[in-house]
């Protein structure tokens, strides 16, 4: 009688696949670039435009205080829509902690006059001094550097 061996052990293969990892990894990234422009931590607004707009970067700062007013005169702090008469209170508790910070206004550039005024005046109320109106630059076709 003979003993049989078994040689299975010759064929176990040591290399990794990386297929599979990189069928995942693309994945991944379709769905990354996808969900990105989603994230966009702004309310949808048509700027003003204007010639000479003056460089706000602490507009794009993580801890930027942004108030919206849409063309419907509709409030916004951040994302979040703030009724008219909170606007000023909700300033001030978000600045408890943050004395002299500069607050920015986005406009839409058919929103009412007095609809801006009344935002700016609640801000200005809740005791904030600097307030940046942000605007867009004006494209004129044909310009140097376009």
């Amino acid at each position: 009688m003979g003993i049989s061996v078994r040689d299975e052990g010759s064929k176990v293969n040591s290399n990794i696949n990386v297929t599979p990892m990189v069928d995942v990894m693309l994945v991944l990234l379709i769905i990354f670039m996808v969900i990105t422009p989603m994230l966009q931590n702004k309310v949808n607004i048509d700027l003003a435009k204007t010639d000479n707009p003056t460089a706000m970067p602490d507009a794009d700062k993580e801890d930027a205080i942004v108030v919206a007013v849409t063309r419907d005169g509709r409030l916004f702090l951040g994302q979040n829509p703030v009724a008219a008469g909170e606007l000023g209170g909700k300033v001030r508790d978000m600045l408890g902690e943050k004395p002299g910070k500069q607050i920015f206004v986005r406009a839409d550039a058919r929103a009412k006059f007095l609809d801006v005024e009344n935002a700016i005046d609640d801000v200005r109320t809740a005791g904030v001094d600097s307030v940046g109106l942000l605007t867009e630059k004006r494209q004129t076709p044909g310009a140097p550097g376009e």
